[in-house]
Order: C-alpha cells, then sequence, then structure tokens
C-alpha cells in the first residue's frame, strides 16, 4: 500500500502562478535547500474546481479520511446510492484527490478499498 502524502492543496490559480511557483521552487533547489514534498491540484477556474469538489464528494474524502473503505461501504456510512458514490469516487481518482488499492478479504477474493492521498487537504480559492 502507498504512503499517505501529509497535505494536499486544491486551489485555483493561474499558468503564470504555475510557472512562478516552479521558478521559486528551482531557485531554492539550486542554493542546495531541501524542500518539503508537495502534492498540489490547481484549477485556472473557480467554477471548475467546484464542478469537481461538490459537497457530496467532499463528504467522499471526509469519510475515507476517517476510514479506508470500499465504495458499498462508503454509500452505507454517507447514506447514498452505491451508484452515485462509485461515480463520485471516479470522479475524485481521475483528479487524484483519492485512490483505489486492492486488498484481500478472506473468503471472498479480492476487494478494492477507497482511501485519501493525503492526510490533510486544503482547499483555496482565489476569485
Amino acid at each position: 500500500m502507498k504512503k499517505t502524502a501529509k497535505n494536499l492543496n486544491v486551489s485555483t490559480g493561474t499558468t503564470e502562478d504555475f510557472f512562478e511557483r516552479s521558478l521559486k521552487r528551482a531557485r531554492r533547489l539550486d542554493r542546495g535547500e531541501k524542500l518539503a514534498a508537495q502534492l498540489r491540484l490547481t484549477f485556472e477556474d473557480p467554477a471548475d474546481l467546484l464542478r469537481v469538489l461538490t459537497a457530496e464528494r467532499v463528504r467522499v474524502i471526509h469519510a475515507v479520511r476517517l476510514r479506508p473503505a470500499p465504495v458499498t461501504d462508503l454509500a452505507i456510512v454517507l447514506k447514498r446510492d452505491r451508484t452515485a458514490v462509485k461515480r463520485d469516487v471516479k470522479i475524485l481518482t481521475s483528479f487524484g484527490l483519492v485512490r483505489i488499492h486492492e486488498e484481500t478479504n478472506p473468503g471472498h477474493g479480492r476487494r478494492k478499498i477507497v482511501q485519501p492521498l493525503a492526510s490533510r487537504y486544503e482547499l483555496v480559492a482565489t476569485i
């Protein structure tokens, strides 16, 4: 199983912001500074961020941060339809906000567990 990162920053920003951050990091590396590992997902348009991070998807992230679980278990905990939760997990996985790993399910083969990508998610939107 992969290690969970400490923080994931989900924000809005421009291409210029990206290059400015990258340049600052490169300069720090050139000076020999040690940089903390970062996970970052940036949307240019705040509306796109809101389309991906709906209230229900944020609930999914919160639930798997508390306890990684199969989609069926998440649906029960969240009191939602399994198909809707599965669709949300697929979208969150495609954007790198959660991940799925397989584990042995004794007597029943294998099962897919949804788990967080980070222990803390930071959401920042600048309009």
